[in-house]
């Protein structure tokens, strides 16, 4: 695959801690504006340009507003133009995790032409928007988080750029520790890369989708297009998948579709095996557990489909063998009584919607493993909605990708 080094946009280190934000689409406008309130350099003024903004404003000025915000930015030292094309490493640690990738361009023809792998659909909306911001501010702001398998040849540049001395280093409010380095021999890292014949998004599809859409109209409005462009490549952080910690993403249901809990465990025993009183948390693929009238239940399902590497995922058998037939939850990405709740937030949050009655029931699940969502991606198929939580989230405003003229 091809990457890229670039000139980015990058805080200095004394205000790393303050421009470094959340990814825009997993905070809503309460949270965003709560966190930007106080602080000047968060790049959430960027990204989510609504909290400088009345309730209501339409997107026109949204665009606008984030443009004029990414130049405040740069006008006032909080971002600043790397004076070289170059590579970086960046590392996050969490509660003894660790994971570091390497921040470089990526080509849209290896988007286009699935290089770059993608196990999700994207919405039309979400892609139109992300692609007008980039229009609009003729920058990526947000890094696409892609996921290699990893070679010796890569551990090794890496290891040997995180020797030297940081370009950022500090921890979030969130406990997050988040540490950059430039790397120095970009032409190495170049042939390294180049050796890898796939990589796969992670999270961040809306992002690559829009980057992609964007780089495609300016290559055909180009007469004099070469490809080396700065619109032809899209700003990513690549980690090797066997670093990367995956986390459920687990399931509530605000009713029993009719059903007595009761008449639910009953009509469930034709597809699962059923343990009583079990620990809340799975220790396996192919064990789920659900919440229900106050008690743990343990699901085994007794037949798990062979040879196709979307059915025999956890979150799949659920879905087909539980939540369709029983709960008629028929399409979960549109259906208004299921709701997702990431990993992080633990199972107490669950027990919590059961127990308080906004919800009727709740799944536990075992996390969805990298290697799963690559068997998925290199067979062209998708994951099914809301498979996996990475965490940690990349932040926001550490490097932006400039599209040039």
């Amino acid at each position: 695959m091809r990457i890229h080094a670039f000139s980015s946009l990058t805080p200095p280190a004394a205000l790393a801690d303050q421009v470094a934000a959340v990814p825009y689409d997993v905070v809503n406008a309460a949270e965003a504006r709560a966190l930007a309130a106080d602080n000047p350099h968060s790049f959430l003024h960027v990204t989510r340009p609504d909290v400088d903004l009345p309730d209501g404003a339409g997107p026109a000025e949204q665009y606008a507003r984030a443009r004029d915000e990414l130049a405040r930015f740069v006008d006032a030292g909080s971002l600043v133009r790397s004076d070289r094309a170059a590579f970086y490493i960046y590392r996050q640690q969490l509660d003894g995790h660790a994971q570091s990738g390497l921040v470089a361009c990526c080509h849209i023809e290896d988007y286009e032409h699935a290089t770059i792998k993608k196990h999700e659909h994207t919405r039309p909306d979400k892609e139109a928007d992300r692609a007008e911001h980039i229009r609009v501010l003729n920058a990526q702001t947000g890094p696409v988080f892609l996921a290699y398998r990893e070679t010796v040849a890569i551990n090794e540049l890496v290891a040997d750029a995180e020797r030297g001395d940081p370009v950022f280093d500090f921890t979030a409010p969130d406990g997050v520790r988040h540490t950059g380095w430039s790397v120095p021999d970009p032409q190495g890292t170049v042939a390294a890369f180049g050796a890898v014949p796939a990589a796969y998004i992670a999270d961040g599809h809306h992002r690559a989708a829009s980057a992609a859409k964007v780089g495609a109209e300016r290559r055909g409005a180009n007469p004099a297009h070469a490809g080396d462009e700065d619109y032809n490549w899209f700003l990513a952080v690549l980690f090797p998948s066997s670093r990367l910690k995956v986390l459920a993403y687990n399931r509530v249901v605000q009713d029993l579709n009719g059903h007595s809990a009761d008449e639910l465990l009953s009509a469930a025993e034709i597809a699962f095996d059923i343990a009583v009183g079990v620990p809340p948390t799975p220790d396996q693929t192919g064990d789920i557990r659900m919440y229900l009238a106050g008690k743990w239940y343990g699901l085994r399902p007794r037949d798990v489909p062979a040879d196709d590497p979307v059915a025999m995922l956890d979150v799949s058998i659920l879905q087909d063998q539980l939540l369709a037939p029983l709960l008629g939850i028929d399409d979960p990405r549109t259906s208004t009584r299921i709701e997702f709740v990431g990993g992080i937030r633990g199972v107490d949050a669950l027990v919590d919607r059961v127990d308080s009655g906004t919800a009727t029931v709740a799944f536990s699940m075992y996390p969805t493993t990298v290697d799963q969502l690559m068997a998925v991606a290199d067979s062209g198929d998708v994951m099914p909605p809301k498979s996996t939580w990475f965490e940690p989230k990349l932040r926001s405003g550490l490097f932006v990708h400039t599209l040039g003229d």
